[in-house]
């Protein structure tokens, strides 16, 4: 059950959060200290040095032998349900094109499941959940954060857009191919897509923390001080210089509300209520029951994943929903998942 004390934790684990959020917005808004050049060079740095040090630390340090493999199964089919509603939606409709099926699909499925996520599920749900949480959020580096900067990049090639190292040399290679006058083949496509995921830490950081979780756990290894301390002195950073980008992305922005009251709800729909019923839908066709029911549902409900923000800024696609998304996702969060623990409670006995 869940008391005054356990609503106190959860406000303690968000709050550092937001004043990190308030230094980036004052650095430019109020004090002056940041120009607008030098903002993106930060969102840089925590794209490609902190954030996927962070993933390698806390992936680098669980049990991958006791992972519930039942539940890590409901996840995959939730995400799957998603993934064909919305390219139906996508190829479909005509309000549905292929950079909000990017932006919608990072709304319904990346959450905070580490900050967010595991004070409250403790409260909640005990240790259980917390275990549960951290496979989540290790399934969601390896796979599903994976497969978004697949398409991020798969988009950004196809516009032309190549904006990260060296896009000058592929440029180039896109001209000779193309002779971006005529259309480049798939496989070209695919070729500089995957050249690009190569140089992003991103996509394999999670990769190379599981690996090493595999290995440690089966013959009982311990990390050497000497590189588990490099990882931590840059891991560290991780959470709070992403919220301090995100404070700066907020201070240029016209309004405080970058993107509106409209597509502010439309996250927060997608956030709350498409995720959980997904993951719903996939818990129960697997068979999930009793308390891993619940913290499958609620954990689907978490406020939106700092990381889906740096990398819509980094690749400039809706970066405004994704700010917007994360720090309205993060104030509303705490009594909408209080209501779905309640909900929860009387109706999956």
């Amino acid at each position: 059950m869940i008391g005054w004390e356990d609503v106190y934790k959860v406000v303690v684990a968000m709050a550092p959060l937001y004043f990190a959020l308030i230094l980036g917005y004052g650095s430019v808004k109020w004090w002056k200290i940041l120009k607008p050049e030098q903002c993106e060079a930060i969102n840089r740095l925590v794209c490609f040095f902190t954030l996927p040090l962070f993933t390698v630390e806390f992936t680098a340090h669980i049990d991958p032998f006791q992972m519930n493999y039942l539940f890590i199964g409901a996840d995959a089919v939730s995400k799957l349900i998603i993934l064909v509603v919305l390219a139906c939606w996508a190829k479909c409709s005509s309000k549905g094109s292929c950079s909000w099926f990017i932006t919608s699909f990072s709304l319904c499925t990346l959450a905070n499941t580490l900050v967010v996520g595991v004070p409250l599920m403790k409260a909640m749900y005990g240790q259980m959940a917390v275990d549960l949480v951290v496979q989540s959020s290790v399934v969601q580096g390896i796979f599903w954060q994976t497969f978004l900067l697949f398409v991020l990049e798969f988009q950004r090639t196809c516009t032309g857009t190549l904006t990260a190292p060296n896009s000058s040399i592929e440029e180039g290679s896109l001209r000779d191919e193309t002779s971006s006058s005529s259309r480049p083949s798939f496989w070209f496509l695919m070729k500089v897509v995957w050249l690009k995921l190569a140089m992003n830490p991103n996509a394999y950081a999670c990769i190379v923390g599981i690996a090493w979780a595999f290995v440690a756990n089966r013959w009982n290894f311990e990390m050497p001080s000497i590189m588990e301390g490099s990882i931590l002195i840059m891991s560290r950073a991780g959470t709070g210089t992403a919220m301090f980008s995100m404070g700066i992305f907020m201070a240029l922005q016209e309004k405080l509300i970058a993107c509106g009251v409209g597509l502010s709800v439309f996250g927060m729909v997608l956030r709350f209520i498409a995720g959980p019923a997904a993951m719903a839908i996939g818990a129960i066709a697997v068979g999930l029951h009793g308390d891993v029911l619940r913290v499958a549902i609620i954990q689907a409900a978490l406020p939106q994943s700092i990381a889906s923000f740096v990398f819509a800024k980094e690749y400039g696609l809706h970066a405004d929903v994704l700010s917007t998304a994360v720090i309205f996702g993060m104030m509303v969060s705490l009594p909408v998942l209080i209501g779905y623990y309640a909900i929860l409670g009387l109706h999956f006995m």
